[in-house]
């Protein structure tokens, strides 16, 4: 069982197709919250995209989605942590390199 799987359920409102779903998201807040809304919402399928944190004394998100024309929503959100995740990467590689590079160079003057 993977850690989503383990950090991660979802709700489907009786009579909602595979489009409409609201998942559950334990121990986490705005900082993925934010940043995967925005992910999943530059998707032209995605008809709405949102999150809400419960309580604040809660770490749990509800992060909900509704996709046109019958798309299952665990795409855009698959798709979505994907990209986010491959995001992450990108900004600490370039950050670890800039780094090693000044580092190396540094008191050469």
């Amino acid at each position: 069982e993977s850690s989503v799987s383990r950090k991660t359920a979802f709700v489907q409102a009786e009579g909602a197709d595979e489009s409409c779903v609201t998942y559950v998201m334990h121990d986490e807040d705005h900082t993925l919250g934010n940043s995967l809304r925005y992910m999943i919402m530059k998707n032209p399928e995605v008809e709405f995209c949102g999150y809400s944190i419960t309580h604040p004394s809660e770490s749990k998100i509800n992060f909900r989605i509704q996709t046109k024309g019958g798309l299952p929503a665990i795409e855009p959100f698959r798709r979505g942590l994907t990209e986010l995740n491959d995001l992450c990467q990108h900004v600490l590689n370039t950050f670890e390199q800039v780094y090693s590079r000044s580092f190396s160079t540094f008191g050469k003057d």
